[in-house]
């Protein structure tokens, strides 16, 4: 058989398998082998191979190269690749069963003791192979037959990718928000995180350890809207909204479910479309149900800003009864500081919008300086969007200049990469609002030069 040259995990270009390279049956039968295999500890299966096979030989039948073989014996490499897996699964002629992989197309014709049939999927022929190896006693057939059944079920009832652990922090990290970081540097490393979940998907995973997974995409895809959101980049972040809620649909997770649903809806709201936002925020608040979750108190938020901006107060009004109602009732988690929790500084935010929008100004800034108050100082965003709220209400309350001055100040001094999407989309809700007459003042001159620079 001839071979060709492959990428393997490290970068390095290996042969493929040649032949494999049979382990002696007393292997599949030691308890300290099979444990390795249990745990795809491969420093040890390397190791206790090489008593009977070179690592030369054992390199040549997995498709590797025979250093990257000897450094995983002794520790100084790992093999994480399902592909490699695979190889050595079938190089070394090992039961797929014994590594948590289906059963290899070789098991119907090999010498070394499998744990299910050449049809395994058929219980009679399962149970005569199992009386067959039993009839003889104890043997190492028999062990390695028994034990490859409880692993596999032990395996499937414990598998927990390492990856999975490494991208649900990463998942809790990224919820914390922009922390100073300029939205297209989070954007980018949320997007290359994400980029790892599709491949652990492909593989076939328990129920449980495939829900976390989905739930860790429905985050992420969350996330990765909001940023494109704050860029206003409208249709992307809508697309990666319908990607986080399929992914948290099929996770099973409602109230991940009700907060990316809340979160699409701001799209609209903040971007010209208050009744599709407020028809969103009604189905995120029939997801989350009556329970006091963030995710039932942002959608609540969320469509009594979308009320409001559609004038209609007496439902705006009553959303915000119901929010508040549910934001006296956080505890825990659910009111912390980050997108997935609904803390009082977030809430104030949203209370500052509505009550702006529907013209309570004195409400609306009590609920701006609390949120000030609470904002870290590198919530540059968040600070300039209350800023520009205050102005609104300056403007409603007869001082239209102050009010293009205090916009025009909030936007000079923000820096460059936040002066974009939903920032320049609220200041110029500002400016389209000042009567035309006005225009041609030096006030709302230099409010439209900053949206213009």
């Amino acid at each position: 058989m001839t071979s060709r040259h492959v990428p393997w995990e490290s970068g390095d270009t290996v042969d493929l398998p040649s032949s494999p390279a049979q382990l002696p049956r007393r292997l599949l039968s030691d308890p300290a082998f099979l444990r390795a295999l249990q745990a795809r500890d491969f420093s040890i299966v390397f190791a206790m191979a090489n008593e009977a096979v070179s690592f030369n030989r054992i390199a040549e039948a997995c498709g590797m190269k025979s250093e990257r073989v000897s450094k995983v014996a002794r520790g100084d490499a790992a093999v994480t690749g399902f592909e490699t897996v695979e190889r050595i699964a079938d190089g070394l002629r090992i039961p797929g069963a014994l590594l948590g992989l289906a059963a290899r197309p070789w098991e119907d014709t090999a010498v070394a003791p499998s744990p299910e049939p050449p049809d395994g999927d058929d219980p009679m022929k399962r149970r005569e192979l199992l009386r067959g190896v039993l009839a003889a006693g104890l043997t190492g057939p028999a062990i390695a037959a028994l034990t490859a059944t409880r692993s596999t079920f032990d395996h499937t009832l414990a598998a927990d990718p390492a990856d999975l652990s490494d991208l649900e922090a990463a998942a809790e990290s990224y919820g914390y928000g922009y922390h100073g970081q300029a939205p297209t540097a989070v954007l980018a490393d949320l997007v290359t995180d994400f980029a790892d979940i599709p491949t652990l998907l492909a593989v076939p995973q328990p129920v449980a350890v495939r829900a976390r997974l989905c739930r860790t995409a429905g985050q992420m895809a969350g996330m990765t809207a909001i940023v494109l959101h704050d860029l206003g980049s409208r249709r992307e972040a809508r697309a990666w909204f319908a990607t986080a809620a399929h992914a948290a649909g099929e996770s099973g997770d409602r109230q991940l479910h009700a907060w990316v649903t809340a979160r699409e809806a701001m799209v609209g709201l903040n971007y010209g479309a208050p009744k599709a936002a407020a028809h969103l925020a009604e189905q995120a608040r029939r997801t989350a149900g009556t329970l006091p979750t963030a995710a039932a108190t942002l959608a609540a938020a969320v469509a009594a800003r979308a009320y409001a901006l559609s004038h209609q107060a007496d439902q705006a009004r009553e959303a915000l009864a119901d929010a508040d109602q549910l934001m006296e009732q956080l505890v825990g988690e659910q009111r912390a500081d980050t997108w997935f929790g609904h803390c009082e500084q977030k809430h104030h935010v949203h209370l500052s919008h509505a009550l702006t929008a529907l013209g309570d100004t004195a409400r609306a800034r009590e609920s701006q300086e609390r949120a000030l108050a609470l904002s870290a100082p590198t919530s540059s965003m968040t600070r300039t969007l209350l800023t520009i709220d205050a102005a609104a209400c300056t403007h409603r309350d007869g001082d239209t200049e102050q009010a293009c001055r205090q916009a025009t100040a909030a936007l000079t001094v923000l820096p460059a990469g936040y002066r974009t999407g939903l920032v320049r989309a609220r200041a110029t809700d500002l400016y389209q609002s000042v009567p035309a007459q006005h225009h041609r003042e030096p006030a709302v001159q230099a409010l439209r030069n900053a949206l213009a620079a």
